[in-house]
């Protein structure tokens, strides 16, 4: 990456994620930010190379147009996280270790997200889902759906057992490779022992039920929560 592209890039951020951006580099994390994947009010998100030639994925919480409130009313309950002060970048940082924490807990339940690498702050390194481009989003897939349909309830009752609730999924945020799905965006996923949290499996339930009842799949909500809730 050269400086010019890194000066275009770095405009859209503080300069404390700039050191830290300059921080990950010096650590040999990446070697640089490369091509946008998505710019927005909450997240900026890039792939970048590693010096292996690996690409990754770096997603950024943006510290000055973060809605920290939204963020602080999801966290301030959690019983997880006791005590957090309402101060902004500790919110934001709280909030993206929630998301790296929640991803290796989906993992290691067999959950099909991203390998979150490393996190500074409000900095994750995270695997890239594709070969050559990014995977697309399951709203822009032409896979069978019916089969799709499948293994997205499957993997939300995998979340369920393991006493998880991705709290806002949607076609939006699955991703589809080779027919299969992959689950990104966890930094609102919680436990059910969180008080809002049969609600949150609701709204999940909704728009999963939602969206494949559209692509012409034979489903409704209440079989989709029969399918996934703990017996």
């Amino acid at each position: 990456m050269t400086d010019d592209k890194f000066k275009t890039y770095g405009n859209v951020f503080d300069n404390y994620t700039n050191k830290n951006l300059f921080k990950m580099i010096t650590q040999g994390l990446f070697e640089g930010l490369e091509s946008p994947v998505s710019i927005g009010k909450e997240a900026n998100i890039f792939t970048g190379v590693k010096k292996d030639g690996t690409t990754v994925i770096i997603k950024i919480y943006r510290l000055e147009t973060c809605d920290f409130n939204r963020m602080y009313e999801y966290i301030r309950t959690d019983p997880r996280v006791p005590n957090i002060k309402k101060n902004k970048r500790k919110v934001i940082f709280e909030w993206a270790r929630r998301e790296y924490v929640n991803l290796l807990k989906a993992r290691e339940v067999g959950v099909r997200v991203p390998l979150p690498m490393a996190i500074k702050d409000n900095i994750i390194v995270m695997e890239k889902i594709g070969k050559t481009e990014v995977a697309p989003k399951l709203k822009d897939s032409y896979a069978d759906m019916d089969v799709l349909s499948r293994r997205v309830i499957a993997f939300m009752k995998k979340l369920n057992l393991a006493n998880m609730v991705h709290g806002d999924l949607s076609e939006f945020n699955i991703l589809e490779q080779g027919g299969k799905p992959i689950f990104i965006d966890f930094s609102q996923a919680t436990s059910l022992d969180y008080p809002n949290a049969a609600e949150y499996v609701k709204r999940d339930v909704r728009n999963i039920a939602k969206f494949f009842r559209k692509k012409g799949v034979d489903i409704t909500e209440e079989e989709i929560l029969e399918k996934i809730t703990i017996k």
